[in-house]
């Protein structure tokens, strides 16, 4: 790992915490009349940039997206609105936190429509991988979310793991035999 400077001082979660609200127009629906999904995670993708930016001072990238669940549809109309902070500090990694929330104007009905959470990499002038400050916890939320941040990143791993395992051990024929009562026909050519 690289160090284009000093090492920065410890920063809080308040520190990173962004906004973004936007109004959600006709050329974003999709044929229902609902929100794309694409336009959302790349309002995501901003917010976490601006989090992760925020917190380590350094250009940051996007390496994973973990959790994006569409509970509710978003509707052409309504102002979107996307909290962010960072939960988790690794060496140069970030995991930054995202609640989406759909505002209603009219009506004024609030409804939650995503949690996601965004892996996010500082990155120094040449390019390589840049630690980032410290992160202060300063209540009891803030240590929730660090400990469910790491928790997730762990099982990440070890899945990536086994997954790798499963991989090189695969034999095609045994698997073919567990595939009786799915919803699929083997139709193998050659």
């Amino acid at each position: 790992m690289t160090h284009d400077r000093p090492a920065a001082a410890a920063r809080s979660v308040n520190d990173s915490r962004t906004t973004l609200t936007e109004l959600m127009i006709p050329s974003y629906a999709n044929f229902g009349g609902k929100i794309h999904g694409g336009i959302l995670l790349s309002l995501m993708d901003k917010v976490a940039y601006a989090c992760a930016s925020k917190h380590s001072g350094a250009y940051c990238v996007t390496v994973s997206v973990d959790n994006v669940d569409f509970m509710q549809p978003v509707e052409v109309g309504e102002l979107v609105s996307l909290r962010g902070s960072v939960n988790y500090v690794g060496k140069s990694s970030m995991v930054v936190g995202i609640r989406v929330t759909a505002e209603n104007v009219v009506s004024r009905e609030v409804k939650h429509t995503n949690t996601s959470y965004f892996t996010m990499v500082a990155k120094g002038a040449d390019g390589k991988p840049f630690e980032v400050p410290p992160l202060i916890l300063e209540s009891q939320e803030d240590v929730r979310r660090f400990v469910e941040a790491r928790e997730r990143r762990r099982i990440y791993f070890q899945s990536r793991e086994l997954m790798q395992q499963a991989k090189q051990q695969f034999n095609w024929s045994e698997e073919a035999k567990k595939l009786k009562g799915e919803r699929c026909r083997l139709k193998l050519k050659g």
